[in-house]
């Protein structure tokens, strides 16, 4: 089948797009197999062009990245109503901020690589909320040396010598609320501490 060259550039773009996502969250060939059901070879061939990439591949592929399958495939944002958020590369990781107007918080989503997993503490002018989305967190923090899990949280003031990356089995997921000048959240709502009975 013969396509315009807009198409098949797109064809083209997306083994490159495939392996740029895979390599920036950290993930191997053989999980990302193990993940989708497709073998090594077939990823190894889609990636490097040689294999053309249809919808029974790129469907498990966008749902194990977990990213839209026209953001696989690069389809054109002209009329589209949805916000796209752009990867960064800071300090090793994929950082995607999802505040998206300047203020005291900012939000970001970060996938720390099981690579980064050798604590260098440092301190800096703020205060950090955590939330683990995905995988094991390792937290230093000054005295502490912490390993969290998804759906754990912990907030600190980032004028202590902190550090956090991987468990060293895998990429993590965090989501984080920093406040460049130590602010903090507000909490409006939460519940009321339970009245103790005496026996």
């Amino acid at each position: 089948m013969d396509h315009s060259p807009a198409i098949a550039r797109a064809l083209t773009e997306v083994g490159p797009r495939l392996k740029r996502l895979r390599t920036q969250r950290g993930v191997t060939l053989a999980a990302l197999s193990e993940a989708t059901g497709i073998s090594k070879s077939t990823l190894s061939r889609l990636e490097s062009g040689l294999r053309r990439p249809s919808l029974e591949l790129l469907l498990p592929l966008a749902q194990a990245h977990q990213v839209a399958l026209d953001e696989l495939v690069g389809a054109p944002a002209v009329g589209d109503p949805r916000v796209r958020l752009t990867p960064q590369r800071v300090h090793g990781n994929t950082v995607v901020p999802l505040t998206r107007h300047p203020g005291p918080l900012q939000t970001y989503k970060m996938v720390i690589p099981a690579e980064r997993n050798t604590p260098d503490p440092r301190t800096h002018e703020g205060y950090e909320w955590l939330y683990v989305l995905a995988g094991r967190l390792r937290l230093v923090l000054a005295d502490h040396d912490l390993v969290m899990g998804p759906g754990e949280v912990a907030e600190f003031d980032t004028r202590l010598p902190h550090w956090f990356g991987s468990a060293g089995d895998g990429p993590v997921e965090v989501l984080s609320l920093f406040g460049r000048q130590g602010e903090r959240m507000h909490v409006r709502a939460k519940p009321r501490p339970k009245e103790r009975s005496d026996p």
